[in-house]
């Protein structure tokens, strides 16, 4: 029998030739794709408007405003996250905007879901749950066979707050999400159901633990120097980004390769979405 660490190597080695396949990569829509440039370093994100659309649509407006531009991370909680968004900087502002309403769980239809386990009933969820990706955003989802006897043939899913992810912050009330967002450092399954994910960072990860740690931080406060969309950063500038495709066989095999090495404690965060950025 193989050991997890042999059926890893294999895994890469199955995946590394695939990484010049155009079928296992795939090139995000530009509309979708968040820039934000900080003191320490860039950040890229890829955006999910099919999981929060009002979300997306709120980011993109502020954005191409220059809302977030100059903003500071004023609560940064190592193993946790990292908090911005704020014009106040201090956790206590927002947009002109009105506030949203929670987009903590979507439906989601038959396409676009790259199953990577089966996960039996539990105390958050009293019924067998299917887990995976939609793109690069771990998600937990009433398994594809419900979808069969729903009146809209979908089935509810939802979000996970692995490392990377990005969260709408909110106030006690649920549909008190305004500008203010996160970027998980690390991953709390905690959030899971609570606050809105609308997208996973692809490139500058590393940036994300470099903040400077605080609740609130000291002066001087890491900050936002500017946050574009990949479609408004200028030809000329704008950095090629690719990711690759969680439906193809390179990505299932670094899935496989996860799965033996954590035997019956597999976590879809548990796999890091390679990404190219040129």
């Amino acid at each position: 029998m193989k050991t997890a660490a042999a059926v890893l190597a294999a895994a890469l080695a199955l995946a590394a030739p695939a990484f010049s396949q155009t079928a296992d990569w795939r090139t995000p829509d530009p509309e979708n794709v968040w820039v934000i440039d900080t003191n320490q370093g860039r950040v890229i994100a890829e955006l999910a408007p099919g999981v929060a659309p009002a979300h997306i649509e709120r980011i993109r407006t502020l954005t191409r405003q220059g809302f977030y531009d100059g903003l500071t991370f004023f609560r940064v909680v190592d193993g946790f996250m990292d908090q911005t968004g704020d014009p106040q900087n201090n956790g206590r502002g927002g947009s002109t905007l009105p506030d949203l309403e929670p987009e903590f769980t979507f439906r989601r239809g038959p396409g676009g879901f790259a199953r990577a386990a089966s996960m039996a009933a539990d105390d958050e969820v009293r019924s067998p749950t299917e887990v995976g990706y939609i793109g690069v955003l771990p998600v937990r989802s009433s398994p594809e066979m419900q979808m069969m006897v729903t009146a809209d043939g979908k089935a509810p899913a939802w979000g996970l707050f692995c490392a990377g992810v990005l969260g709408m912050a909110r106030a006690q009330a649920p549909n008190s999400a305004n500008s203010q967002f996160f970027l998980m450092r690390d991953t709390r399954h905690d959030l899971d159901l609570q606050y809105t994910p609308f997208g996973r960072v692809i490139s500058g990860q590393d940036v994300v633990r470099r903040i400077k740690v605080g609740e609130p931080v000291a002066e001087p406060q890491d900050r936002m120097t500017r946050v574009r969309l990949l479609a408004d950063v200028p030809a000329a500038e704008r950095p090629k980004v690719q990711v690759m495709d969680t439906a193809g066989p390179a990505f299932r095999a670094l899935v496989e390769a996860a799965k033996a090495r954590t035997g019956g404690a597999f976590d879809v965060c548990d796999v890091e979405i390679p990404a190219k950025v040129g």
